[in-house]
């Protein structure tokens, strides 16, 4: 057996699929045995790998045992000359597997191999080399000065980027996502450190590697994508918190006393303050765009006052208190009705800014007339207020998309231009699943995979590049059957990163794809949409809750008398308002996952018992098609079950 390739999977089902068919090419002709450790995925990835790779060996866990474990696994039932760590968000070209044995049956030397990695649109990930974190490399890390010195030898040792990402180098440090090892390295200073449960343990096995008199090298012949964020979310605290968790567990293993201080009160700071990096860079992205228009709409409403003054009503006088008071509550009404309009989601529509001005404005005139005559306030400068400051939020939006800010970027599947690499067949498989997800792309044509094109199609492989820059394609389907894996990865790199990348392997259910390497990467599916996910169905539902649970508490005092558990009753209203719990849901595991419930999702018949196929079905409709009205009706129907 020349090579046991180890992957561990959790809840990433569909990149594990597409990492299978790239490790089965990539075996043809190598002697190769496969294992997939699941560390109890919830996706059907285990049925998926029974069903679809039974010559995989697989470890099916029952519960989360960590990566360095799960691996761990696996490598005591391997029978190869060299291991394989793998990802299950990777793609591995077809001649991969047999240049890293040539190399490694070269240099009898090398412990552990690395390969070239890049993300999802070809850049290149500089993880790939990596030099060990010692309390200087980290501290150039932390404060950003390895990122401003890239090609600096004295400030960048940690991701060592004087080292050409296009030249074989010895390096300290090599990525866990792909360590092609030698099983008599592996065997002689023991495989990952079960002390880490996730992050760290590369870092650790390569130092190992180095202490057992082997060497890590960088190998960059070969190139492997790798969706970064599939399997963890980067850019989340948590991932700050164990990473440099496994840092300071690395330090105290393996570095002297007199370093092991410094570095371990370097990286609990660094975990303090990425932690408050991350807490304000969150609180501001979320109040950013309502603080800017709170601003807009209150130099809106001043200019509109003091034009009506000059203008209009000459002899008027507002009392700065009485300014602040409309103007304060005014300005909150606005930007709460743009807020439950959809005004603050991603992507940005218009409309949903303008909707919610309009049910803003609608509000404050219904206040303003049922307000006492001594205690209105102008109309005029309320509707011309609302008026011109929603023009100006609109211009101000419009000024922010030119100037690229992200969380303004417009919806652009208008402008969205697809283009399909593959035959015609593969182009109708590839059209049919799109339909079955409901995801609307605006497809302008195909590529012919071969050196010849049908008088359909827009071109031929060898001249990608060229017709989606003639056509000015925004994203590009590769459709995997006559194409090679290597071939796609060459494009993906010759294009650039400025177009958004695909790919769908016929018979498969799923186009992946990534478009950022510190996001989850991106996954077309035919799995059903449940509309009870998306982020303005869930804002909807919480707002119900909040509101209502705000209601039954002010009517406390008379409605407990009516409902069945009044022991619980005030507890379970505080639990609904903080968000502990929600007024409607249901507790099966198939759908997607809400908070626990106070009254179910089916309607209360007399003298019926609702059998369970039919309570499964509606809690399948009511997470497919949600509509916060039905949180209403239901509520208003069975409170006195609360």
């Amino acid at each position: 057996m020349q090579l046991s390739v180890i992957i561990v999977n959790y809840n990433v089902k569909y990149f594990l699929e597409h990492c299978l068919l790239s490790v089965l090419y990539a075996s043809k002709n190598v002697k190769a045995e496969i294992f997939v450790v699941d560390n109890l995925s919830q996706d059907g990835s285990v049925e998926m790998v029974k069903e679809k790779f039974s010559w995989v060996k697989l470890i099916a866990n029952k519960e989360n045992v960590g990566f360095a474990k799960a691996n761990n696994q696996a490598v005591e039932l391997s029978t190869g000359k060299y291991i394989l760590y793998l990802n299950p968000d990777t793609i591995v070209p077809e001649d991969c597997f047999e240049k890293c044995i040539a190399y490694m049956d070269a240099h009898e030397k090398v412990g552990a191999l690395g390969c070239r990695l890049i993300d999802g649109k070809g850049i290149f990930l500089p993880e790939s080399k990596r030099g060990f974190p010692t309390a200087q490399a980290a501290f150039f890390k932390i404060s950003g000065l390895s990122s401003i010195f890239k090609k600096s030898k004295f400030f960048n040792q940690y991701h060592v980027g004087f080292l050409s990402e296009h030249e074989t180098n010895e390096v300290d440090v090599l990525v866990g996502c792909f360590m092609f090892c030698r099983k008599t390295a592996i065997d002689k200073v023991g495989s990952f450190d079960v002390d880490y449960f996730m992050y760290g343990e590369d870092i650790d096995l390569s130092y190992k590697i180095k202490q057992g008199g082997f060497t890590n090298v960088y190998f960059p012949e070969t190139t492997v994508i790798h969706y970064k964020g599939e399997s963890t979310k980067k850019g989340s605290l948590n991932y700050v918190k164990m990473f440099y968790q496994a840092m300071i567990i690395f330090a105290k293993k393996h570095f002297k006393s007199s370093q092991k201080g410094l570095f371990v009160m370097l990286i609990q700071l660094a975990i303090y303050l990425r932690a408050l990096l991350a807490f304000v860079t969150r609180i501001f992205s979320l109040v950013k765009l309502p603080l800017i228009d709170a601003g807009i709409l209150l130099s809106s409403l001043v200019m509109m006052k003091m034009l009506w003054i000059k203008n209009i009503k000459v002899d008027t006088h507002y009392s700065n208190a009485l300014l602040a008071a409309f103007f304060g509550t005014y300005i909150l009404i606005w930007l709460t009705a743009i807020f439950v309009n959809g005004g603050y989601d991603k992507p940005y529509k218009p409309t949903r800014v303008m909707r919610g001005m309009l049910i803003g404005g609608l509000i404050t005139l219904v206040i303003y007339g049922l307000l006492p005559e001594a205690f209105r306030f102008s109309r005029g400068i309320t509707v011309l207020g609302a008026l011109f400051g929603t023009l100006f939020i609109l211009g101000i939006r419009k000024v922010m998309q030119l100037l690229g800010v992200k969380s303004v970027e417009p919806d652009n599947l208008s402008q969205q231009k697809v283009l399909i690499v593959g035959t015609a067949e593969e182009e109708a498989e590839i059209k049919n699943l799109l339909d079955k997800a409901f995801i609307e792309k605006k497809i302008i044509g195909t590529v012919s995979p071969f050196y010849e094109k049908e008088n359909n199609q827009l071109g031929i492989f060898p001249f990608t590049k060229q017709v989606c820059e003639l056509y000015k394609v925004t994203e590009i389907i590769f459709a995997q059957q006559h194409l090679s894996f290597q071939k796609i990865i060459d494009t993906i790199q010759s294009c650039g990163p400025l177009l958004d990348y695909k790919i769908h392997s016929m018979g498969t259910d799923s186009i992946i794809g990534s478009n950022s390497k510190n996001t989850a990467g991106d996954l077309y599916s035919t799995e059903i949409v449940y509309t009870i996910s998306t982020p303005a169905n869930k804002r909807n539902k919480r707002i119900v809750d909040i509101l209502v649970s705000i209601v039954l508490i002010l009517l406390a005092p008379f409605l407990i008398w009516f409902v069945q558990h009044k022991g619980s009753y005030l507890l379970n209203m505080l639990l609904v308002l903080e968000g502990d719990k929600t007024f409607v849901g249901y507790d099966d595991k198939q759908f997607p996952a809400l908070k626990p419930h106070l009254l179910d999702v089916f309607p209360s018949i007399e003298k019926f018992t609702i059998p369970d196929d039919n309570k499964e079905h509606l809690n399948w409709l009511y997470a497919k098609n949600y509509d916060a009205w039905q949180d209403v009706q239901l509520i208003w129907e069975k409170w006195r079950l609360i």
